[in-house]
């Protein structure tokens, strides 16, 4: 896509993260991921680690993650497959990135229910801001992407950034989300109105006891 973040130069990618290994933290955790599966299938592991090289990225580089290709490479031979079979889960599915990106990568759903709930508001508060589709903010702080369905659509419109949603937006909430995350602050996560998860604005219209328990209706209905 043209927004799509750019990948930097090989040689500079390779002299960077050649030597990419695991911490000793993340082996132990790649050999506990591995082990989940039966003999002759550790290759089904292959997202999992590929989820937690690309954390690990994240953690050097204080920034959300990526996957240079020596650590796709990395990967791929810890599992003893082919170097393009994790590279075609990597190129797939759209948690990974393929190119660095921002301490919090703000992706902004664009499809119809967002889109016909204030998507648009939403990308302006982004813009205001200083934020560019497929570009990194100078301070490294954002990067912005718009992205497919992130399936919240009773919440729209919605953000994900991160490992976290941000719901019901408008322009103003989420203006004060980046100014928040901008400050080191921890924005309020999931809805930004008055409603549990999915719920109605304002609580439950019905089975509302089992807002505080797992209350057995059978009898009553």
């Amino acid at each position: 896509m043209a927004d799509a973040p750019q990948i930097p130069d090989e040689a500079e990618v390779r002299a960077r993260w050649g030597g990419f290994a695991w911490t000793a933290e993340n082996a132990e955790q790649a050999k506990k991921v591995i082990a989940r599966y039966p003999e002759g299938r550790q290759q089904s592991a292959v997202m999992p680690l590929l989820d937690l090289a690309q954390r690990q990225v994240g953690a050097e580089t204080n920034t959300q993650g990526w996957l240079p290709i020596p650590v796709i490479e990395y990967v791929a031979a810890q599992l003893d497959m082919p170097f393009m079979r994790a590279y075609e889960v990597a190129t797939f599915y759209t948690m990974y990135n393929l190119a660095p990106v921002g301490r919090f990568h703000v992706q902004v759903c664009g499809t119809t229910p967002c889109m016909l709930r204030g998507s648009d508001d939403v990308l302006d508060a982004c813009y205001k801001r200083g934020l560019k589709k497929g570009a990194t903010t100078a301070d490294g702080l954002f990067t912005l992407t718009e992205v497919e369905c992130l399936g919240a659509c009773a919440n729209a419109p919605m953000v994900q950034i991160n490992d976290d949603n941000y719901e019901d937006l408008t322009f103003e909430s989420m203006s004060a989300i980046l100014d928040d995350l901008a400050a080191g602050k921890q924005p309020k996560i999931g809805p930004q109105v008055d409603r549990q998860t999915s719920a109605p604005e304002g609580g439950p219209t019905a089975t509302k006891a089992m807002v505080t328990e797992n209350h057995d209706y059978r009898g009553e209905w």
